[in-house]
C-alpha cells in the first residue's frame, strides 16, 4: 500500500503552472491559483506561472521553454482539454511527449468519475515527459485541478511517497540522452 516514509527527507520540486485560456487573467484565474496554492502549501517551489491563449504554438512554445529551463522540474497546464474548437492543449503537447503517461489519464478519470460521473469523459487530461520534465495536462476547472493534485500529483511529487514516486526518478529521465552523448 502507498505510504509516506517519514525517514526520508522531503525534497521540494520546482513547478511551473500554465493556464490556457482566451478569457482569463492572473487576477481571475481560479484554476491556476488553485494549483499555485497547493504547490506552495505542499512545500514545493512555484517556478513560474503564466497564461496563454488557446493557440497550439503558444502553448507548445511555453511548455518547451520551461522544459529546457533548469529551474523547472515539472509543468502543469490547466485548460483546453475539452472538445470545443478552441480546446487544443493535448494537440499542442502530445506530439512533443518523449514518453506518454497513460496511467495519469486513467487514474485522473477514475478519481473524476467518483465526483462527476460520466461527465469525466468530456476531459482529455493527459501527461508525459518533455525534455526530462514531467508535464501534466489538466482541465480548466478548479475542481479538476484539486482532484488531479490531491489525488495523484501531490503524492507522486513527494520523495517520501512509497513504494515509488516521480522525484526519485527525475535524475534519470534524460539518461538516454546522456548515454547517446557518451557513446562512441
Amino acid at each position: 500500500m502507498a505510504r509516506i516514509d517519514e525517514s526520508r527527507a522531503f525534497i521540494p520540486v520546482r513547478i511551473a503552472v500554465l493556464t490556457v485560456s482566451d478569457t482569463r487573467s492572473l487576477a481571475d484565474d481560479k484554476s491556476g491559483q488553485t494549483l499555485a496554492d497547493r504547490i506552495t502549501a505542499a512545500g514545493h517551489i512555484l517556478a513560474g506561472r503564466d497564461i496563454v491563449s488557446d493557440d497550439r504554438e503558444k502553448i507548445r512554445d511555453t511548455v518547451l521553454a520551461w522544459s529546457r529551463d533548469k529551474a523547472v522540474d515539472v509543468v502543469i497546464t490547466t485548460g483546453g482539454t475539452g472538445f470545443t474548437g478552441r480546446d487544443v492543449t493535448p494537440e499542442a503537447l502530445e506530439p512533443i511527449f518523449e514518453k506518454r503517461m497513460d496511467g495519469f489519464s486513467e487514474v485522473f478519470h477514475r478519481i473524476s468519475y467518483d465526483k462527476i460521473g460520466t461527465s469525466t469523459i468530456q476531459s482529455r487530461a493527459t501527461g508525459g515527459v518533455v525534455n526530462a520534465t514531467f508535464v501534466f495536462v489538466l482541465p480548466g476547472s478548479p475542481g479538476a485541478c484539486k482532484d488531479a493534485w490531491d489525488g495523484i500529483i501531490e503524492a507522486q511529487l513527494d520523495y517520501r511517497h512509497m513504494p515509488c514516486n516521480f522525484v526519485e526518478i527525475m535524475p534519470r529521465l534524460d539518461e538516454h540522452l546522456r548515454r547517446g552523448k557518451s557513446a562512441p
